[in-house]
């Protein structure tokens, strides 16, 4: 094909012959790698489609845009082999794109990878905790992956450059200073990093995670390299460093399971009657659509001066089911309460007492008349001056 190609620049300029030539062998392998990435990924579209899984899809979608441009280069190598002009202007680029399309396909590869394994990672199952759990390990490992082959991909561009790697050949002979110096002012990012890593391993958290962080109550809903995104429960975002989870205290509703007990007091007067109240919280939990079997007790927990303090146990599967069961609970025993049962509402009692007679005795009447004839003398004296 190449040589096709000359018989037709002969007639040309020796200025231009190697140019033009190195043109349309460059244009060629390209035309014919675009044919083969073409009729390959058709191929690979058809299989995908006819898959009942959605991976094979965003496999083949991912990998299109830069399998397209890998080829190309591909076309451009295999041209410039038979082509010395084509080769002599590759050879000065090579070392830059080649590095930066393998790059490119191995962010593809491994991001098609991760979207493949969340999409078989359901987590609208009732118990998605495995679910989660695998989905937070993809995301922080595709993270963290990412990002050394950017550090590769770019080290291997630079390192193309002649007087880049001469210039780095000499800064790492003197680097010890260096190396401390940027160590110490990286240390904040690099604990973060390292916690990114130890999270990925310790599982303090999971994607979906309902946590109460900081007196706030939400869910985990991105975990990046560096830090975490929580979504608070008024879609407020609250983002967190990722060491945080690693050094502070912070509560996690769902770790283990997201089956949680939940309560709801009530405060009645001391003279109610218990019996009916509970026959009718088992009446109401039982029949609740939101009540999961697993847990139900009333109990009274505490006797106030004022209030009798009844407690109501209940059991939902998650955080965000248990706080409506608990409110509408709490609403309608209140409401049955106020109609069947207004005895038992709180109330404050006040005991009128009799008014009460004080009889004197002589030792009183000794000491009010002593009283009296103090005063009067008193009174005496002060009269006797002012008439002085």
């Amino acid at each position: 094909m190449i040589d096709f190609i000359e018989r037709y620049v002969t007639g040309l300029p020796d200025w231009a012959e190697p140019p033009v030539l190195a043109i349309l062998a460059a244009m060629l392998g390209m035309v014919i790698a675009l044919a083969l990435h073409t009729v390959l990924f058709r191929v690979l579209n058809r299989i995908a489609h006819a898959s009942t899984s959605d991976a094979d899809d965003i496999v083949v979608n991912r990998l299109m845009r830069p399998t397209r441009w890998a080829f190309v280069a591909f076309g451009i190598v295999f041209a410039a082999r038979e082509t010395p002009a084509l080769e002599a202007i590759w050879s000065r680029f090579a070392g830059f794109i080649m590095p930066l399309l393998t790059g490119w396909v191995a962010i593809a590869v491994l991001r098609a990878f991760v979207e493949a394994m969340i999409v078989r990672a359901d987590i609208t199952v009732e118990d998605n905790r495995n679910a989660r759990r695998r989905r937070t390990r993809l995301s922080i490992f595709a993270r963290i992956g990412t990002f050394l082959i950017v550090f590769l991909t770019i080290s291997g561009m630079l390192a193309s450059i002649p007087g880049v790697r001469e210039v780095g050949v000499t800064l790492m002979a003197s680097a010890g200073v260096a190396a401390l110096a940027v160590g110490a002012a990286a240390q904040p990012a690099l604990k973060a990093l390292i916690a990114g890593f130890q999270m990925a391993m310790t599982e303090p958290i999971s994607i979906d995670d309902v946590i109460i962080l900081d007196g706030e109550w939400g869910r985990i809903e991105d975990i990046r390299t560096t830090y975490v995104v929580v979504r608070l429960w008024d879609d407020r975002r609250l983002v967190v460093p990722s060491n945080r989870f690693l050094e502070d205290t912070f509560q996690n509703w769902t770790k283990t399971t997201s089956q949680l007990l939940g309560t709801v007091f009530l405060y009645l007067d001391h003279a109610v009657d218990i019996g009916p109240i509970r026959e009718e919280y088992t009446r109401q939990i039982t029949a609740h659509r939101l009540w999961d079997k697993r847990a139900q007790i009333l109990q009274v927990t505490d006797c106030c001066d004022a209030t009798l303090e009844v407690r109501l146990l209940m059991s939902a599967r998650d955080g965000p089911v248990l706080f409506d069961l608990r409110a509408e609970i709490r609403e309608s025993m209140m409401d049955w309460i106020r109609r069947e049962m207004p005895e038992a509402l709180a109330r404050r009692r006040q005991l009128q007492v009799a008014p009460m007679e004080l009889s004197a005795t002589s030792s009183m009447v000794e000491a009010m008349s002593g009283a009296g004839t103090a005063t009067n003398g008193s009174g005496q004296e002060a009269s006797r001056g002012l008439l002085s």
